[in-house]
């Protein structure tokens, strides 16, 4: 099973290991953050100003520094993450090495509809087409909600319906079941997806019946003819040794999720077979979501369209700010810099779930320089996991008042599909600076636009949200 590796107390502890990446991550370039991580004694509540610093850091002259972060983070990951078995501990490489004593069997199930051709968008109720698809995106752009390069990608998809045919990939989604993943939409258009998720048959009564009204096929794991399904956390090589056996080029989408300290456990299992992956066979794709509540090096429009918006608040928010001696309505941006720092980390979700998404965020850095890569930042979205936190759930009830848009997640999912697709069908060169990468096409619900740092706004949107 991958868990952490043991510390100095013979824990396995997720705080030990995530003090240790960030700081490695830090130290080639700025000793003094890495120092100051390896230093936190409270990492439950100290970690938000060393993920911060991570993206500080990168933002170097030429934009090297954030692949030498990226870099790094990941080798510190793999040197320390463990396999752990009765008969001793292994790298997670080494894992994925080993010759799995029974292969899976594959369990199909093929669809019958008719492939969509036409680009569609579920909204509000509506199925959103041609001109009202257009006003929508041009009503997101305007109201801060989605960058421009990300309307402009929906567009270009929609002129181009050929794209939706991906009857020349095989889609492998990991964590196949995920709400904000892009299984629906991508058996849909027709496609082939070989999907992975746990062996629970909840998840694989859902997933089938999606196969089985689309127009695509798919295909799963499965042991000893029992229920579909594959824990990678477990069997990492049976896991990868499924998915080389399908012929073609590959595209492997990473949508898995898992509550607190499993949740880096599970992100350093995907990335050790992204690596495996792409070692066996170098044309695979990767397709990565990031979360919006993140930090992130945002444009100069971005920063310019939240200073006017702080400008223009009215009286109530000025006094409440001025009362609350800045720790409510804090502007987004304090002074008008290029480029601008959002910081969208939200603490209740803790130090494993920013660990995580690190974790996939450097990997698509890395990759983004020798290979294809989809990666795009994501509307929050009333998914489950976010409405079984009762804090964030009243944050996202009231986020509309501070100018955030939360989204369900059927169009979430829909929309970041859609992204998907762009970037497989015109894949962009590596920026020299990994900031601009990400924030090509992003979907960010307005964090990033918002006149009020998120986390003096969302307190009060809470309070709005519980009443």
């Amino acid at each position: 099973m991958t868990d952490y590796p043991l510390d100095t107390d013979g824990r396995r502890s997720s705080a030990a290991l995530g003090r240790a990446v960030v700081a490695d991550a830090l130290r080639p370039v700025d000793p003094a953050a890495a120092a100051a991580a390896e230093r936190e004694p409270d990492w439950r509540r100290g970690y938000l100003r060393h993920f911060r610093a991570l993206l500080e850091a990168g933002l170097s002259a030429d934009g090297a520094a954030g692949y030498t972060i990226a870099e790094a983070g990941l080798t510190s990951l793999h040197a320390r993450m463990r396999y752990v078995r009765t008969d001793g501990e292994f790298t997670l490489a080494q894992a994925l090495l080993a010759v799995p004593e029974r292969p899976y069997d594959t369990v199909e199930v093929k669809g019958t509809a008719a492939p969509e051709r036409e680009l569609t968008l579920p909204y509000r109720g509506a199925e959103l087409r041609g001109d009202a698809l257009t006003r929508t995106l041009d009503d997101w752009v305007a109201a801060g909600v989605v960058e421009q390069s990300c309307a402009a990608a929906v567009r270009e998809v929609a002129a181009n319906p050929d794209w939706l045919d991906l009857s020349d990939l095989r889609m492998a989604l990991l964590g196949a079941a995920a709400e904000m993943g892009p299984l629906r939409a991508l058996l849909g258009w027709g496609a082939t997806v070989l999907a992975v998720d746990l062996p629970r048959p909840d998840l694989w009564e859902r997933i089938s019946a999606v196969a089985a009204g689309s127009a695509g096929r798919l295909s799963a794991p499965v042991a000893d003819g029992g229920t579909p399904g594959a824990d990678l956390g477990a069997e990492p090589s049976r896991v990868a040794q499924w998915l080389l056996g399908f012929d073609g080029p590959l595209v492997l989408g990473n949508y898995g999720y898992a509550p607190g300290s499993a949740y880096p456990r599970l992100a350093a299992a995907v990335d050790a077979l992204a690596v495996h992956i792409r070692q066996q066979r170098p044309d695979t794709a990767l397709a990565v979501l990031a979360t919006p509540t993140d930090v992130y090096a945002v444009p100069a429009e971005a920063v310019e369209q939240s200073r006017a918006r702080f400008a223009a608040r009215g009286r109530r928010a000025r006094v409440t700010g001025a009362l609350s001696g800045g720790r409510l309505l804090f502007p987004n941006y304090p002074q008008p810099v290029e480029p601008g720092i959002n910081d969208s980390l939200v603490p209740q979700q803790g130090p494993n779930y920013a660990l995580a998404k690190r974790i996939h965020r450097w990997r698509a850095t890395v990759a983004r320089r020798d290979g294809t890569v989809s990666f795009a930042v994501a509307p929050p979205a009333r998914t489950r996991s976010v409405t079984n936190n009762r804090v964030l759930a009243a944050a996202y009830t009231g986020a509309h008042l501070f100018g955030v848009e939360v989204f369900e997640p059927d169009t979430a999912s829909k929309l970041m599909a859609v992204l998907l697709v762009h970037q497989l069908r015109k894949p962009r060169a590596a920026d020299a600076a990994a900031w601009r990468d990400e924030a090509v096409a992003a979907a960010h619900g307005g964090l990033w636009r918002t006149a009020y740092h998120p986390r003096t706004a969302l307190p009060l949107a809470a309070v709005r949200g519980f009443l």
